[in-house]
This record gives C-alpha cells, sequence and structure tokens, in this order.
C-alpha cells in the first residue's frame, strides 16, 4: 500500500478544507479521468481498492495512473482513553483530496470500458466522482 518512505516530521496537523484543487486538476498523461466533486480524506486502502477494482474490469489492458498520494498521517487515540497525554499514534495515511482533483487516469482503452472501470473505482471511494476524458476537461 501507499505510504511515504520517511518524513521530517511523524505526526501533522490537520490542515483545512477550503476551497477547490488548484493543482492535479487536468488530464496530464491518460484520455480518461476520475475527478472529485467533493472534499475529503482518501485513505492508502481506498486507494488501493479503488486501483485493485479498475485494473481488474480493463483486464489489466490499458495503463492506469494514481494522481494523488497519501502522504498525511492520520493519527487516533485508542478508545476509553483519558484526554491528554499527547497526540495519538498514525492510524493510517490519507491524501486530501478537494474537488476539481483528478484522482486517476487511464489510456489505451476504449471509452466504455474506461467509464465503467472508472465508476467501479467511484464506487469504492467515499466521495461523489464523476467520468471525464481528456477532450471535456482539457490538459496538455
Amino acid at each position: 500500500m501507499l505510504a511515504p518512505k520517511r518524513l521530517k516530521f511523524r505526526k501533522k496537523q490537520r490542515g483545512h478544507f477550503r476551497g477547490v484543487a488548484h493543482t492535479c486538476n487536468s488530464i496530464e498523461f491518460g484520455e480518461f479521468g476520475l475527478v472529485a466533486a467533493e472534499t475529503l480524506w482518501i485513505t492508502n486502502r481506498q486507494i488501493e481498492a479503488a486501483r485493485i477494482a479498475m485494473t481488474r474490469h480493463i483486464k489489466r489492458g490499458g495503463k492506469v495512473w494514481i494522481r494523488i498520494f497519501p502522504d498525511m498521517p492520520w493519527t487516533k487515540k485508542p478508545a476509553e482513553v483519558r484526554m491528554g497525554k499527547g497526540k495519538g499514534g498514525v492510524e493510517a495515511w490519507v491524501s486530501l483530496v478537494k474537488p476539481g482533483t483528478v484522482m486517476f487516469e487511464m489510456a489505451g482503452v476504449t471509452q466504455e470500458l474506461a467509464s465503467e472501470a472508472l465508476a467501479l473505482a467511484g464506487a469504492k471511494l467515499p466521495i461523489r466522482t464523476k467520468f471525464v476524458a481528456r477532450r471535456e476537461l482539457g490538459g496538455s
């Protein structure tokens, strides 16, 4: 599963959820993409589940790019623990996804097959998503 090799600091502050995506908001590599319509943290397990669903549906044909990376530690304190005594341990790695972020890209398959595969991937994610083609969204 995806996780950073090393970090400067083990634990991080949450940040904020405001606004739309300013980076990773156009299709750069493939022909079709899956775009986020909401703001949420996506865990490394959810990214992996979406990748597996997508690649199995296209029967390992074509090429898939994962445009998001879970580089933020998500911490959690154990159940029934008193307040204080510091921040909890790292539970998972997450990626902050804002509206307009292209999360997955695909090329080398037909548009029908790509839309089905990306719909299956979107079903594995806890946010609303949208299928887009390069000609609709733009990109290099």
